[in-house]
């Protein structure tokens, strides 16, 4: 079967709910490939916009090149014909080029690249960094900005002018200026991402400048929770955002905002409280003592459709 075009998949990506996927780990932090396996089936039955394995979510910061390989090729063979699997890019450049290539021959669908590693750098280095990259691979290339990859508004239009491949942007530094003066530039030429931490707190007024979706780490342990809340935000339904931003997402961003490194290690809290436990994090994140993995569960389990079969798509 044909590879969709870089333009096809960031079509789909921009008209759905995006997961974000933990990576499964034995206790001896091992990959546990059956029961990563096991849920991207489980996540693709509620019909994502689009998959992206092994990402921030998915700790790819603690996961070497060979074994992001594996994740990547585990999700593309178990996602349904109808999801894109996004595969991730990062560290230096000549490391991201050879992950681009890791990610076409997994068969993935697209590539998100992400921060280099440790070092800062100016716009015409993370402009050289990028288009690198887009060389590399015939894939699609979301370009995700955050921690020392801040990209302003020209940079990312040179970029797009550039790169024909380069199809996304990803926002994780919540600047709204800067992502108002990139929507300006670009336009549609773009698919436009929220990628804050829990980008569910700033779904609704990102809709307004054009984002159209966003990265969903719940979406791990309350997929129908995060597609209703989705569906609420792109029908600017204000009252239900609200009451799940008061219910449920604000009340957990407390638990994530205790410690450094929780806005992972409490996903895969979710995961367990919700009865598909996905192993321990690796260090350098610590997972949640008890108590906090209690206060979680009750947020959970009064969730509406906490524990409902998906819905049909």
């Amino acid at each position: 079967m044909s590879r969709p075009s870089p333009q096809e998949v960031a079509k789909q990506l921009s008209s759905g709910l995006l997961s974000f996927p933990v990576t499964h780990f034995r206790d001896d932090h091992s990959f546990d490939e059956a029961a990563y396996r096991e849920n991207i089936g489980r996540l693709c039955q509620y019909g994502p916009g689009g998959l992206f394995a092994a990402g921030g979510t998915g700790e790819f910061f603690s996961l070497t090149p060979a074994e992001v390989e594996t994740v990547v090729t585990a999700a593309v063979a178990e996602s349904s014909e109808s999801v894109p699997v996004i595969a991730p890019a990062g560290y230096g450049t000549a490391i991201a080029v050879e992950m681009a290539r890791s990610a076409e021959r997994a068969g993935a669908q697209g590539l998100l690249l992400l921060p280099p590693y440790l070092t800062e750098a100016g716009q015409e280095g993370l402009a050289a960094h990028v288009r690198a990259v887009c060389a590399a691979t015939n894939l699609g290339v979301i370009i995700y900005g955050r921690a020392n990859a801040v990209y302003t508004d020209t940079t990312v239009a040179a970029l797009a002018e550039d790169c024909p491949n380069l199809v996304g942007f990803k926002d994780g530094v919540g600047n709204v200026e800067t992502m108002t003066r990139i929507r300006s530039r670009l336009g549609d030429r773009l698919t436009y991402v929220g990628g804050l931490p829990t980008a569910e707190t700033f779904a609704l007024p990102y809709m307004e400048m054009g984002v159209t979706t966003y990265s969903s780490a719940m979406y791990n342990f309350a997929p129908q929770f995060a597609l209703d809340f989705y569906a609420a935000v792109r029908q600017r339904d204000h009252e239900t955002v609200q009451r799940c931003l008061d219910d449920f997402v604000l009340p957990y961003c407390d638990i994530r905002d205790r410690r450094a490194g929780y806005a992972v290690s409490i996903v895969k809290a979710g995961m367990k409280a919700v009865g598909h436990p996905a192993g321990p994090v690796r260090s350098p994140l610590v997972d949640l003592d008890e108590h906090e993995l209690d206060v979680l569960t009750g947020l959970i389990e009064n969730l509406p459709n906490s524990g409902a079969a998906p819905a049909a798509r």
